[in-house]
């Protein structure tokens, strides 16, 4: 059965602590679904314990990236190696609800081409963080939201859900962090498609050691905050931008489309 909706999760060394963000996620979704754990290397200390969830689940699937090193191109290649019309990227922190990602998938499903998990918006909230990195995303979200018109107010956020043709349509040209989530809203505000978001309550992470680096992502979400103001682009020159900023890569594997082919290839 192909699935409504893929979801894309970048590892680097989580280890055993990627068991609590999974066994939550599989208990709480009920669309259709296939999990991409994306990592970077094999001998990733996350893999042996996503292949042990793997053998009970076929919804999950360990995926070695082969774009590059980091998260933007694991998000990258696991959006191109999805199979669903819709993806959700969220993280292996645990941070992210994943009660939500039904609900994410769903407005795609009515039409949005970004929906967004907003801490920002009424009913949202951030518990824990470092101080600078809330304030810093906070200032962005509204700024955004009022003089932008982004559709959202918490643009930087990465837990979201896209439109896959919408993404492989105007590209990814992030390449080191995890600036991909205001990247893709800000080209669909240039496009002036629509963008949606719920509230959520994202919750600091409870175990391991947080892998953002605040000073050495900071240049490329400046980049796509701007980016966000310009005026109206049609889809030709922004894939063309797109196209023009992208390397040549092996392409993305194609997953396996139901339960009989996991079983093939386990």
């Amino acid at each position: 059965m192909t699935p409504r909706v893929s979801v894309i999760v970048p590892v680097y060394n989580e280890g055993e602590a990627i068991l609590r963000c999974l066994e939550r996620m599989l208990r709480e979704m009920l669309l259709p679904a296939e999990v991409l754990i994306v990592h970077d290397m094999p001998e990733d200390t996350t893999v042996p314990y996503v292949e042990q969830i793997a053998r009970t689940d076929p919804r999950v699937r360990a995926v070695l990236n082969t774009y590059g090193r980091g998260p933007a191109n694991a998000i990258r290649f696991g959006i191109d190696a999805a199979l669903a019309p819709v993806v959700v990227v969220t993280m292996a922190d645990g941070c992210d609800d994943p009660r939500q990602i039904d609900e994410l998938a769903r407005l795609v499903d009515r039409g949005v081409v970004v929906a967004a998990a907003s801490r920002y918006m009424p009913g949202g909230q951030q518990v824990g963080g470092p101080r600078l990195k809330r304030m810093m995303s906070r200032w962005a979200g509204r700024s955004l939201y009022t003089f932008a018109r982004v559709g959202t107010r918490d643009a930087t956020n990465s837990f979201k859900a896209y439109d896959t043709a919408f993404v492989r349509e105007v590209g990814i040209e992030s390449r080191t962090g995890f600036e991909i989530g205001l990247e893709l809203t800000a080209k669909a505000n240039r496009l002036r498609l629509p963008v949606a978001e719920i509230p959520t309550i994202w919750l600091d992470r409870p175990l391991g050691e947080s892998h953002f680096d605040l000073g050495r992502f900071l240049p490329g979400y400046l980049r796509w905050y701007f980016f966000a103001y310009g005026r109206r682009l049609s889809r030709e020159r922004l894939a063309a931008r797109a196209a023009g900023s992208r390397p040549t890569e092996p392409p993305a594997p194609r997953i396996p489309q139901d339960s009989t082919e996991y079983e093939k290839t386990a």
